[in-house]
């Protein structure tokens, strides 16, 4: 892992601010196994510490302690292979998971909205309309990540125009009718090729369906997808709590009791996200994992602004940065990471309300 975390920590500041190594990032990771973390070993996974979901979990929170932006692009890709595991369609699985895991394939997540969906928060944007035993697809998706323009793969959830029950199935980057966007103009993460995908007519055949009944795969696997999204918080948090830390003890300021709460309740967060997914409650108690996210997302405020009360004005002189910038324009995207922090705020009160 050293050589990843040496690229990493060079050029996080690039994949930040500019699209120049946007193309280098996926290759980086896979050629260090990143993909392969919480894959079964008999489809081409690594052994890990749990053998599941968790090691991803936790290798992407190691990825973001140096970069965001590349742990970004890693929980699109893992989130898309973890589509495929908990796929019945296995052939599909087998087609596609050997060029996910190399990295030569990019998977896109593109089921932000499903899960907004599944919460009660928005429609679904992508439209489906019976074609034989396919469908075909209409519809517009804002904001993915990962989506390399020169292969990607995509998720999306569809409402098909007969009002039955909504599936998941995949498109293709050369697929007729799929329309990607130029990289969206972002404050921060440039590097992670997220843009807008407009479907105009696009033909999804049987092959390409991940779940037929998506309601009920969807409650099964966004534990995993929220679980990996909350490894971004936890590499952030850690990585500003450990810059906190040494400053405050080099000048024996006063931070050092609420560095240390910081650091423990961040602990305590982490070893209860992992057990949850691996106990599975999440997938039946949703708020509890909803919960958890906004309290990781919480956390990463406190740390940044521990890390900024540590280094005081020398935060803001240029030759002294190591990273803080980046660290606080980071920070300010776990809060909308999809589903946003409102938004999970809203669905916890929706729950609140009916359960009274």
């Amino acid at each position: 892992m050293a050589t990843l975390h040496d690229w990493l920590a060079q050029n996080a500041d690039t994949l930040d601010q500019s699209e120049s190594l946007s193309d280098e990032v996926m290759p980086a990771l896979a050629a260090h196994g990143s993909f392969r973390a919480g894959v079964p070993l008999a489809l081409g996974g690594e052994p890990g510490e749990y053998g599941d979901v968790r090691d991803a979990i936790l290798g992407i929170a190691d990825v973001a302690r140096y970069s965001v932006t590349a742990a970004f692009v890693y929980w699109g890709q893992r989130s898309f292979i973890e589509y495929l595991l908990q796929s019945s369609n296995t052939a599909l699985r087998d087609r596609l998971l050997p060029s996910l895991l190399d990295g030569s394939l990019a998977g896109a997540t593109g089921l932000s909205n499903a899960m907004k969906f599944l919460s009660g928060m928005e429609p679904l944007s992508v439209q489906g309309t019976a074609d034989g035993d396919g469908w075909r697809l209409n519809g517009k998706l804002a904001w993915i990540t990962n989506l390399r323009p020169q292969r990607f793969v995509a998720a999306a959830a569809v409402a098909p125009v007969d009002g039955s029950t909504p599936l998941v199935t995949m498109f293709a980057s050369g697929d007729d009718g799929v329309q990607r966007s130029d990289n969206l103009q972002l404050i921060a993460m440039r590097g992670s090729h997220t843009a807008a995908v407009r479907l105009e007519n696009v033909a999804a055949p049987a092959d390409y369906v991940i779940a037929a009944q998506a309601p009920e795969w969807l409650a099964r696997v966004r534990p995993a997808f929220l679980g990996m999204q909350c490894g971004m918080s936890i590499g952030l948090a850690t990585a500003s709590l450990d810059k906190a830390s040494q400053v405050a003890a080099a000048a024996r300021g006063q931070l050092g009791e609420q560095i240390a709460a910081a650091q423990q309740a961040l602990a305590a967060l982490t070893a209860q996200l992992l057990d949850g997914v691996a106990d599975g409650r999440f997938v039946t108690a949703a708020p509890s994992m909803f919960k958890l996210r906004i309290a990781l997302a919480d956390l990463v405020q406190q740390a940044v602004t521990l890390e900024l009360q540590a280094k005081g004005g020398h935060a803001y002189l240029v030759q002294e940065e190591d990273g803080f910038a980046r660290r606080w324009r980071e920070s300010a995207f776990i809060p909308v990471i999809t589903p946003s922090i409102t938004q999970l705020q809203a669905a916890l009160a929706k729950h609140a309300a009916a359960t009274q």
